[in-house]
């Protein structure tokens, strides 16, 4: 291999190794997380990071401006809370409306541990009002 071969093997290799960062600021699980949380963690940055925003998985792939939505844009779970369940139905289906998401993009005990990990980390950004009933905070 000539020596301009490698530089620009070199230079190709650099810039691989910096533009695939965009977008990620690292998994963050506090103190702590279970063997699950972990998994769970990194399949969904591997996996769910390019169309989801995810603050514990390191994710930013949601829009963050209305002019900068795209169709393939998926919700922003800091700001959405979801269940176990309804993680594992939109892995299973597709998402919710099945045009965007592959389904299955998660099976089996890997779905499980994405599940267990976006029920326990979205809706950090969530204010959930007190239900209907409930005495009010601070009385």
């Amino acid at each position: 291999m000539t020596r301009g071969r490698i530089a620009i093997a070199l230079i190709v290799l650099a810039t691989a190794g910096t533009t695939s960062a965009c977008g990620e600021q690292g998994i963050e699980l506090g103190s702590n997380p279970t063997a699950q949380d972990k998994l769970g963690a990194q399949l969904f940055s591997e996996r769910c990071s390019g169309c989801h925003t995810l603050r514990a998985a390191g994710a930013e792939g949601s829009a963050t401006k209305i002019n900068d939505r795209e169709r393939t844009d998926g919700p922003n779970f800091n700001q959405r809370k979801e269940t176990n369940l309804q993680v594992l139905y939109a892995l299973a289906n597709g998402g919710y409306s099945g045009a965007i998401m592959p389904q299955n993009i998660v099976v089996g005990a890997d779905a499980k541990a994405v599940a267990a990990f976006v029920a326990k980390y979205s809706g950090s950004e969530v204010n959930v009002p007190a239900s209907p009933g409930a005495a009010p905070s601070g009385f």
